[in-house]
C-alpha cells in the first residue's frame, strides 16, 4: 500500500479507501448487510494498510429519507482495536437539514451510530445548487467551526454532486475546507467538477477524495468488446479495473480513491493494484490506451448512470438503475444475441411495476441524481427501445 498527503492537513491516507456504500448484502436487500462477510473484508483491507473508511448516513438503507445500516456496521467492523488504525469519513445528510440545530442533531446522532467521540473527516454531503443555497442560510460555517472546536470532527470537507464546475469553485472558495470529494475517472474528466475542478481544488491545497473511480463497476466489467480488447492487448496485460485505478493513482492531484467493494476478490485485487501504483508511473503508450478506450465507451453509453441508488426508492416502484443498466448494455454490445438477452432481461425478468413505463413523472429521483440525468425523459427512451422485439430475420 502506498500513502498520500491529504492536502494541507498533514495527514497521510492510504491510496485506497474502503467505501461502505456497496457492501455485500443478504437476499439483495440493501438494508441487510452480510456482516460476517463484510467485516472480514474491511478488516483484511485494514490489515493490509487501508486507513480510510468512508460511509454516510443513508447508506444501506431504504432510501435517502432516513438512516441506513452502514454507519452502525462500521462501528461493529472497527471493534477489537481496528478503530485506532483508521480514519472514519462520514457525511451530514444535507437534504434532511431544516435548521442550524438540525446539523448538530445529525452529527451527534452519527457519533453515537459510529460509537466514536470524533469523526476524522466530516463532509457536507451531496452539494448541488439547491442544497448549497439552503445550507448557507443555516450558517454551515459556524456549525463546522464549532464542531471542530468541540472535538467532534477533525477535518471538514464536502462532496460535490452538481454539473457546474463554476459552482464547485464557488464552494471551494467559500470556506476553509480541508478536503473535498468528487466523482472522477477516465470517463468523467468533463463531468461534474471534472479535471478542471480537480486541478482547482488541488492548487487550493485541498485533499481530494475520489468517488466512483469505476463508475459503479461499469469500468470494471461488461465493457464493449473493442474496449476490452484494447486493455487485454495492452502491455503489460491488466484487468479493466486495474487500468482504471492505476490511471487515477498516476495523478499527483489525487488523494484517496474510494472503492465500494462487495467481494473479497475486489479487496484483494484493489490492494494489489494500490501497492503497485504510484505517481507518474504510467507510460505514454499506457495513457494512449486509456484515451482509446475512453472514445470507444463514449460512443456506446446512452445514460451516464453509476447505479449509486440515490434515486431510489422510486415512490411507485420503478427500478431506475436496473432500467438504465439494461438500456446501456443493449447498446454496449454489438452482437444480436446480447441485444436480445438485454431485451429479455427487461421484458421477461423485470417485474411489471419495476419497468420504465410505470414512471409517474413525480421528479423526486431527479432531485437526488448526482449525475444530473433527465431520468423521466430517459425512462421513456428505455421503454420505447427495450419493450419491442428484434426482428427474427436479423440473424
Amino acid at each position: 500500500m502506498h500513502y498520500r498527503k491529504m492536502g494541507n492537513t498533514g495527514q497521510e491516507v492510504s491510496a485506497l479507501g474502503f467505501g461502505c456504500m456497496r457492501l455485500p448484502v443478504i437476499d439483495n436487500n440493501p438494508a441487510m448487510i452480510d456482516e460476517e462477510k463484510a467485516i472480514n473484508m474491511v478488516r483484511h483491507a485494514i490489515d493490509k494498510g487501508v486507513n480510510y473508511i468512508d460511509t454516510a448516513y443513508p447508506y444501506h438503507g431504504t432510501g435517502m429519507g432516513g438512516a441506513g445500516e452502514s454507519e452502525p456496521f462500521v462501528a461493529k467492523a472497527l471493534k477489537d482495536g481496528y478503530r485506532e488504525k483508521v480514519s472514519i469519513a462520514t457525511k451530514l445528510p444535507t437534504w434532511l437539514v431544516r435548521s442550524r440545530e438540525d446539523m448538530d442533531k445529525y452529527l451527534d446522532e452519527q457519533l453515537k451510530r459510529l460509537e466514536t467521540d470524533c469523526i476524522d473527516y466530516y463532509l457536507i454531503h451531496t452539494l448541488n445548487a439547491a442544497l448549497w443555497g439552503m445550507i448557507q442560510n443555516f450558517d454551515f460555517k459556524d456549525f463546522l467551526d464549532q464542531a471542530i472546536k468541540d472535538g467532534k470532527i477533525k477535518y471538514a470537507g464536502f462532496s460535490f454532486h452538481d454539473t457546474s464546475v463554476e459552482l464547485f469553485k464557488e464552494i471551494v472558495d467559500a470556506y476553509d475546507w480541508s478536503f473535498c470529494q468528487i466523482q472522477y475517472n477516465y470517463m468523467d474528466r468533463d463531468q461534474q467538477a471534472g479535471e478542471e475542478g480537480l486541478d482547482y481544488a488541488a492548487k487550493k491545497g485541498l485533499g481530494v477524495v475520489i468517488m466512483e473511480p469505476l463508475r459503479g463497476g461499469s469500468l470494471a466489467t461488461n465493457l464493449p468488446d473493442s474496449a476490452e480488447s484494447l486493455f487485454q492487448n495492452g502491455k503489460p496485460q491488466r484487468s479493466a479495473a486495474d487500468w482504471s485505478l492505476r490511471w487515477l493513482w498516476n495523478d499527483e492531484r489525487v488523494g484517496v480513491v474510494l472503492s465500494g467493494m462487495s467481494e473479497m476478490d475486489h479487496v484483494v485485487g484493489n490492494l494489489k493494484t494500490a501497492s503497485e501504483s504510484s505517481i507518474d508511473s504510467m507510460s505514454k503508450d499506457e495513457l494512449n490506451t486509456i484515451e482509446e478506450v475512453t472514445q470507444v465507451i463514449k460512443s456506446k453509453v446512452k445514460v451516464g448512470c453509476t447505479a449509486c441508488g440515490y434515486c431510489m426508492p422510486c415512490p411507485v416502484g420503478v427500478n431506475i438503475p436496473e432500467c438504465f443498466a439494461r438500456y446501456n448494455d443493449y447498446y454496449r454490445y454489438d452482437s444480436l444475441g446480447a441485444k436480445r438477452q438485454n431485451k429479455m432481461m427487461y421484458t421477461a425478468f423485470m417485474a411489471a411495476d419495476e419497468k420504465a413505463d410505470k414512471c409517474v413523472e413525480c421528479g423526486k429521483c431527479e432531485e437526488h441524481c448526482p449525475q444530473g440525468i433527465q431520468i423521466i425523459k430517459e425512462l421513456k427512451n428505455v421503454h420505447s427501445e427495450l419493450a419491442t422485439e428484434l426482428p427474427v430475420d436479423l440473424d
